[in-house]
């Protein structure tokens, strides 16, 4: 995608950190984001698969030489760790412009009453505490310079529950009102709080939901055409290419088969 010159000049010389950028959104977002600045850009990639993060990099350097980029193994879901990992970043890798809040995963279709305790903690401390924990080591600096970016990955499922996703769902739930909070609270700062809500894309999300089993997850999006990871990067770049002055606040993307979270997670 093509967003001209202006665009480039409003990302170019930014430092961007992703979040779950080995695969799926994470990925194509740094993709996107390094052609539309020519790259002119520096990302920090974490991830927990670094030999993923690595093959990116190298893609990344191949694609656009001269582009900065740092492979950064992180897990999220280690909330208690994610100040101590952030701040153990290379000094000259420190001063970040935006946060992409990609990270994040669900398990399973189970309903409630059939619930592995195990399974709700794991998505609790990746969507939801791993995110916080990060926001919240950052926020003072994005304050302290009068600048910053936070990109929220939420879902049409914290907007529409639906049966067999009650955690997912409440995950989602918690970002959205996390997402308005800290809108409200950073205003007039010069941050900007910017929340992209996809209905279904398919990633290899689905393929982790359960738990591995391909053909399963592929008969989700059976007879439809869904969104891909690349159709989400490119509106979470069309927002952070935006003037200063403008907050793309909430987008809500659906595949046009899809009108509500229902449409897709049937029971």
């Amino acid at each position: 995608m093509s967003y001209g010159i202006k665009a480039a000049e409003r990302i170019s010389g930014k430092t961007v950190f992703i979040t779950g950028a080995s695969s799926g959104i994470g990925m194509a977002t740094a993709l996107e984001l390094a052609a539309a600045a020519n790259g002119r850009i520096r990302l920090i990639l974490a991830a927990r698969r670094e030999e993923r993060l690595l093959d990116l990099k190298s893609k990344l350097e191949q694609t656009h030489p001269g582009i900065d980029v740092l492979a950064f193994k992180m897990d999220v879901s280690k909330y208690q760790d994610i100040a101590k990992s952030v701040d153990s970043l290379p000094k000259e890798w420190s001063d970040i412009d935006v946060l992409v809040n990609n990270a994040g995963l669900v398990f399973g279709r189970e309903k409630v009453g059939e619930l592995a305790l195990p399974d709700v903690e794991t998505m609790f401390f990746t969507n939801v505490l791993g995110l916080f924990a990060l926001t919240n080591h950052l926020v003072p600096r994005f304050r302290q310079k009068g600048s910053g970016d936070i990109v929220m990955l939420g879902s049409i499922a914290g907007r529409d529950a639906y049966p067999e996703g009650s955690i997912y769902c409440a995950t989602k739930a918690s970002l959205r009102s996390f997402s308005h909070s800290l809108r409200k609270e950073t205003i007039n700062t010069g941050i900007r709080v910017i929340e992209v809500d996809p209905g279904a894309v398919e990633t290899e999300f689905s393929i982790v939901r359960f738990r591995g089993d391909k053909e399963q997850a592929d008969a989700t999006y059976k007879g439809t055409t869904p969104l891909v990871a690349e159709d989400i990067a490119e509106i979470i770049t069309f927002a952070l290419t935006r003037r200063a002055n403008t907050v793309i606040a909430e987008t809500l993307v659906f595949p046009n088969h899809q009108a509500s979270a229902r449409d897709v997670h049937r029971s």
